[in-house]
């Protein structure tokens, strides 16, 4: 019997993923809201998006035996919502926010693993006694902000000054609206205790500095189990909080994966987060060899699908549809082309400026050819400004990704410069 699947932002690269999983050969995918609106706007009506879905949903005429999707909010927080109303299988709402909400996250894990998280408060960005408040939380500098509702490494900041929190908050003012709204459409809808219900959708979160090798662990939880399948490197350009590239397997030893998979065991199974996928980011200390981790996502990473798929044989897509449809993951390992897989991030670090020039549809593909199995994606078009980007950090922009494997990691590096050797980008109006 056919089973259909709904997609949440179903776009065509990932539509062609995912008929390269196992056992979809029975399984029709159905898009569900568009990319654009899930992912390229920095706008999210999450009630009419809701609406919207549910239309779809009510309009179909057949089975609806999976509601799925791999980006972050606001998509994440929508599934729980979606799935509840129709049936079909997911985290509840309220475990899925001690996840996304920050505050909450933090809460829960100083509760059952207190060695492995940071000193933390929340602060209302609004409030201008905030920076004494967290001084009274025991927070000094440096520390680091971030929106309640962090999404990516959007309005994340380093603070070692009163002037870099003057900076913070005035760009969080700003900007904070279009993550507080939609997250408090969200917040509305769930059973939430008292002291985090006061901790609104505009809040943020200030807490220590924390750092070493950064690494994100991917798992699942299916019927109560917690599964952990693969580590990934999370690589920093030098001096900055800029991502380089993503790099699997993980370089870190074996002990420190270890102790990185069991903590993601003691955690998920504390929140009773459960038939769905996850990713926790971590930091290595390997100075003082103390693990912090960082943050838990509710959805598999979608920057790492074609690393799994390179270097295990399948898009990690296959534990999300497969916990959708209420079946155990069948996730390879190591059966794929490639021993080390990458995503790299070619960057420039401006305030803003205006792309003068970017290669052609046909130089990206001669740059491809560069390196068998090579995929770039750029996210740029002559005359655009850099801040029309969605999902950026605050210290840089993504103008390009590039997605490759290889036999080693140095291979792949060189593989790397080869191929940004043919592609060719200008900017104007830059402010610096």
């Amino acid at each position: 019997m056919t089973k259909n699947v709904f997609v949440v932002g179903l776009n065509d690269l990932n539509a062609e993923r995912l008929k390269r999983l196992r056992g979809v050969e029975d399984v029709v995918f159905h898009p569900l809201l568009t990319p654009a609106q899930v992912y390229e706007t920095q706008e999210f009506d999450i009630p009419a998006m809701l609406a919207e879905a549910e239309a779809t949903l009510d309009a179909f005429d057949g089975s609806i035996d999976a509601i799925v999707g791999y980006i972050d909010f606001p998509v994440s927080t929508m599934l729980p919502l979606l799935c509840a109303k129709y049936g079909t299988r997911n985290a509840s709402l309220e475990s899925l926010l001690k996840c996304e909400h920050k505050f909450w996250s933090r809460s829960v894990m100083a509760e059952v693993i207190p060695d492995h998280t940071p000193n933390f408060t929340a602060f209302d960005p609004f409030d201008d006694d905030a920076l004494s408040r967290i001084g009274e939380a025991g927070l000094r500098f440096p520390f680091f902000v971030k929106p309640i509702k962090s999404s990516g490494s959007r309005l994340g900041f380093r603070i070692d000054s009163p002037e870099d929190f003057d900076y913070a908050t005035e760009k969080l003012r700003a900007e904070i609206g279009s993550i507080s709204e939609p997250f408090n459409a969200v917040l509305d809808q769930a059973d939430l205790p008292q002291d985090i219900r006061k901790v609104e959708g505009h809040y943020c979160m200030a807490e220590r500095v924390i750092g070493g090798r950064q690494c994100t662990v991917e798992g699942y939880v299916h019927d109560g189990e917690v599964t952990l399948y693969g580590t990934v490197d999370s690589i920093r350009y030098p001096q900055v909080l800029s991502f380089f590239y993503y790099l699997y397997p993980s370089m870190l030893p074996r002990r420190v994966q270890d102790e990185m998979w069991e903590i993601s065991r003691t955690i998920m199974t504390h929140i009773g987060y459960d038939n769905a996928g996850f990713n926790i980011e971590y930091f290595w200390d390997e100075v003082e060899n103390r693990i912090w981790l960082l943050e838990i996502n509710t959805r598999i990473a979608q920057s790492h699908c074609d690393l799994f798929e390179m270097v295990d044989g399948v898009s990690h897509q296959q534990v999300t549809v497969d916990l959708g449809l209420g079946r155990k993951p069948d996730m390879p390992h190591r059966e794929g082309s490639q021993k080390v897989a990458a995503e790299f991030f070619y960057r420039v670090f401006f305030e803003d400026a205006t792309v003068g020039r970017a290669p052609s549809r046909a130089e990206v593909e001669v740059a491809a050819e560069q390196v068998e199995g090579t995929r770039i994606v750029s996210n740029v078009t002559r005359g655009m400004k850099l801040s029309d980007l969605p999902e950026q950090d605050a210290y840089s922009y993504a103008v390009a990704s590039v997605w490759m494997g290889a036999r080693t990691p140095s291979k792949l590096l060189w593989n790397y410069e080869q191929v940004m050797k043919r592609l060719n980008y200008e900017f104007t109006d830059i402010l610096d």
